[in-house]
């Protein structure tokens, strides 16, 4: 290993910080099990954030990226009243976020690494720590034997679905006691997250169509009325985390530190935050893995880490229950994001910006 810092991980996180590096005038290679173009087949949809899109335009690959804005996200709960709507207009941004696939994602990174001189080590297996100044985990999930880990006990089932009326660029979040349920404005369709206990997963996601559409119907409401979907895909969740992501000339980014229910969708949207103030901490640094370095990246990561893992946490464990106190808690505290703009306008800046958002 001749770079400065060792990326185990060609996804799009391992690309992201390779390119962030680059930028910066830090020397990077990348090790990847897998061959190279791998993440390009990656069927996954995202919901990244206006903060998000800004740092791909950074890097430079934001305009090659196939993406659906978002205009608008109605947030509801079933079961009681209450629901806030947050609009691109009244936060005064083009759009509050963007839906795109995992793999689109994947490629645009990979071509804008074959425009420069970084190293791509393909089928290349990682047992022991490269012999680098610094090494920075972008693989996997957390293996930290005290990672913190919270079993939700929920799967995701993922699929498209195509409605009866053009979407409009609206994006919908529907909490229910089973799970929340999320439709993301995708191409003229809908990307859908359902969430189900895990024993449920595998029964629901292989429902022929008319019968799956049923559920996804009862579970959404009557907002939006489904009228076909596609096969269903099925991930579990879980939050499990590091509670530092640096140790001795080692990092972790992406979920190699934390990895999140996709509720809100934070997950890839933290990883591009830590990314950027990685690299941007690391810029022209002639010993990337110097201890006060790697410090300061982590001290300035923990406000927005920790927020961003807490707040996802707190909307899963407040939000998926049938408990009629908090129903009703809930309720109320949907209502006051609606009528409060400042309160409203606060939630729209964290999750398009996170902590620098504040």
């Amino acid at each position: 290993m001749t770079a400065a810092v060792a990326i185990v991980g060609g996804g799009p996180a391992g690309m992201a910080l390779a390119l962030a590096l680059h930028r910066q005038g830090v020397a990077a290679e990348i090790v990847d099990a897998r061959a190279r173009g791998a993440a390009s087949a990656d069927k996954r949809i995202l919901a990244l954030s206006h903060g998000a899109r800004q740092i791909l335009a950074w890097l430079g690959v934001w305009a090659s990226i196939p993406h659906t804005p978002i205009a608008t996200i109605h947030v509801s709960h079933q079961g009681g009243l209450g629901r806030v709507k947050i609009a691109a207009e009244d936060e005064g941004v083009p759009a509050l976020g963007y839906v795109l696939a995992a793999g689109d994602l994947a490629a645009s990174l990979d071509a804008a690494l074959a425009r420069t001189d970084i190293v791509f080590r393909e089928h290349t297996r990682v047992d022991t720590r490269p012999d680098a100044p610094l090494t920075v985990w972008a693989e996997g999930t957390v293996d930290d034997p005290a990672a913190v880990v919270r079993d939700y006990g929920q799967h995701a089932v993922i699929c498209t679905a195509t409605t009866d009326h053009a979407h409009g660029g609206r994006a919908w979040e529907r909490f229910t006691p089973a799970g929340p349920v999320a439709a993301l404005p995708w191409n003229k369709d809908y990307a859908v997250v359902l969430t189900c206990a895990a024993h449920e997963a595998g029964d629901i996601a292989s429902r022929d169509d008319a019968t799956f559409l049923v559920l996804l119907q009862g579970r959404f409401g009557g907002r939006v009325r489904f009228t076909s979907v596609g096969p269903r895909l099925v991930f579990p969740l879980g939050l499990r985390y590091r509670k530092s992501a640096v140790a001795a000339r080692q990092a972790w980014i992406g979920n190699a530190a934390q990895t999140l229910h996709p509720v809100a969708g934070q997950g890839f949207n933290l990883a591009l935050r830590d990314i950027f103030e990685l690299a941007r901490v690391l810029a022209d640094a002639t010993d990337p893995g110097a201890p006060e370095l790697l410090s300061r990246y982590d001290a300035a990561r923990k406000l927005d880490r920790n927020g961003a893992i807490g707040f996802t946490d707190t909307l899963v464990r407040l939000f998926s229950n049938g408990n009629p106190l908090l129903r009703h808690a809930r309720g109320a505290g949907l209502l006051a994001l609606d009528l409060l703009p400042p309160a409203r306008h606060f939630v729209a800046r964290r999750m398009m910006f996170g902590a620098r958002g504040w």
